[in-house]
């Protein structure tokens, strides 16, 4: 979880004192692709100068900053993302990002939360702590911070899929404040994108074995149905792995590692950004899990994807766009953190899609060209039907098309529906139109026309918002300011691509 810095009156109407925005920055500052070693060097920066920071920052002697992660643009701007504890316990809710150009002057700050810290971290009248509680301070957007108990509990559901459930309590009165799940579940010769090369090194033991040394050092594993434990690593004698069927049950793991593959390549291709957390170091995927298991699922806590097998074990949930889900949700837990609830969930869910669907363009196979579609391949409908459309997402039966006061009480997976909504417009614009083979009609509603931008240029606007404005309480309205300061800063206020995004946000009612 993350932290925040509040300024100090003389700050508050300083530089430091506002969010940055695009009028702050000059057109084209694109994010540099960072190699490992420039990112540990300016991570190693960054953290000399927390305290220097945290005073600028006006925070009081009891508060520190922790360094979660740099980014830097070409234009030579710095975005350091920061954590804050109180007293030494972690603050939940509170994080921020400092934005500093090349001379050194700081342009801004995103916080997650203005709120002041201010409290008494050990009171008489607190209540008993849970079992397994760690004291923690809540900082939420809307209400004074507290101090409060976070317990994670772990169990398993009765689909299979494993939860870690965080829960945080008020210290003084033991009501539930907040709860998310840290598991952050998805959909759940190569079967879904035809011949492929993968990434493999010779085994200790002789043969070959799924890992990946270019990117990482990601590896491939086989848990044969079982749900514990991480597996045997896929090994081969010969190199060459799989039918293209899911009778081969190496097959499942040929679609995991080129999925992982295609995700890290377009994460550092596109973005600059060398793994799933940019320290250059490789996930792992699991195949094979459980018994009909009709889903897959990221745990940060492991740094793994996992997939089912689907119904009846025939229909592995290894698709492409699965893949890239899953490891992007990953990319969100090492930058915004975006809370897995209410509607900082809906966008986290939403940003797997997103950057799923760009993986799914730059890869464009002939199997599986880019669409608009989520988990088209995979049938997990058994008629057909993918699991979510971008275009209208109202069509899969339950998701949000638009955006509405109540959206924070929806489920993740359809409080998505209109950032998703959002990003369509974004790319392809508002009404009928036909991309590769595939036929879209999106509504708006405002009955707005609405210009698209094309994917590629929506998917940096998301990306660097995600990675440079966003924090782990961002909702709608901040994820609307958070694209328009990255458009701004990409293309400039005066630019079309600026005016389609502020477009788009209307078209699904945030303005």
């Amino acid at each position: 979880m993350s932290a925040t810095a509040v300024a100090s009156a003389a700050l508050l109407a300083g530089a430091l004192g506002a969010p940055a925005t695009a009028a702050d920055r000059t057109p084209s500052a694109t994010p540099l692709k960072m190699t490992v070693s420039l990112r540990a060097d300016l991570l190693k920066e960054a953290k000399a100068d927390t305290a220097t920071t945290a005073r600028a920052l006006g925070l009081g002697a009891q508060e520190e900053l922790h360094v979660k992660d740099v980014v830097k643009d070409r234009d030579g701007t710095v975005h350091t993302r920061y954590d804050r504890t109180y007293q030494g316990l972690r603050v939940l809710g509170g994080d921020l990002i400092v934005h500093t150009a090349k001379s050194g002057k700081q342009l801004g700050v995103n916080r997650a939360s203005k709120a002041e810290l201010s409290l008494d971290t050990s009171p008489k009248t607190l209540k008993a702590a849970p079992k397994g509680a760690t004291k923690v301070v809540w900082a939420p957007r809307a209400t004074s911070p507290v101090l409060a108990y976070e317990t994670v509990a772990k169990s398993v559901k009765k689909d299979g899929t494993p939860s870690e459930l965080h829960t945080v309590t008020d210290a003084a009165s033991g009501k539930r404040l907040a709860r998310w799940d840290g598991v952050e579940t998805g959909l759940g010769h190569s079967e879904y994108n035809g011949d492929v090369e993968i990434g493999t090194s010779p085994s200790s033991g002789g043969g070959f074995e799924l890992t990946d040394a270019d990117r990482g050092g990601h590896k491939t594993y086989n848990l044969d149905n079982s749900s514990a434990g991480t597996g045997a690593l896929v090994t081969d004698d010969d190199d060459e792995w799989g039918d293209g069927t899911p009778d081969d049950p190496q097959t499942a793991a040929v679609d995991a590692a080129y999925g992982a593959a295609e995700t890290w390549d377009y994460y550092k291709d596109v973005h600059g950004r060398s793994g799933i957390a940019g320290d250059g170091k490789g996930a792992t995927s699991r195949v094979h899990y459980g018994n009909n298991y009709v889903n897959a699922f990221w745990q940060d806590s492991c740094f793994c994807m996992t997939y089912g097998d689907g119904a009846g074990n025939a229909a592995p949930l290894t698709a492409l766009d699965v893949a890239a889900h899953e490891m992007s949700h990953g990319v969100t837990a090492a930058t915004a953190g975006l809370i897995y609830s209410g509607e900082s969930g809906g966008l986290n869910e939403a940003t797997s899609d997103i950057m799923a669907t760009a993986v799914e363009f730059y890869s464009n196979t002939d199997e599986d060209p880019g669409d608009y579609l989520i988990g088209e391949k995979i049938d997990i409908n058994g008629d057909g039907s993918p699991l979510r459309y971008m275009d209208e997402p109202s069509k899969d039966g339950a998701s949000r098309d638009y955006w509405s006061s109540d959206l924070g009480n929806t489920d993740v997976h359809y409080s998505s529906g209109p950032a998703n909504h959002f990003f369509y417009l974004l790319s392809e614009g508002s009404g009928a139109k036909t991309v590769n083979g595939v036929d879209y009609d999106s509504p708006t509603y405002d009955d707005s026309t609405v210009t698209g931008i094309g994917i590629d240029k929506a998917a940096q606007v998301w990306f660097k918002a995600l990675s440079e404005y966003m924090t782990s309480t961002t909702d709608y309205a901040d994820a609307r300011a958070a694209t328009l300061s990255a458009a701004g800063d990409l293309y400039g206020e005066d630019s079309a691509e600026y005016q389609a995004v502020d477009a788009a946000w209307a078209a699904i009612n945030v303005s």
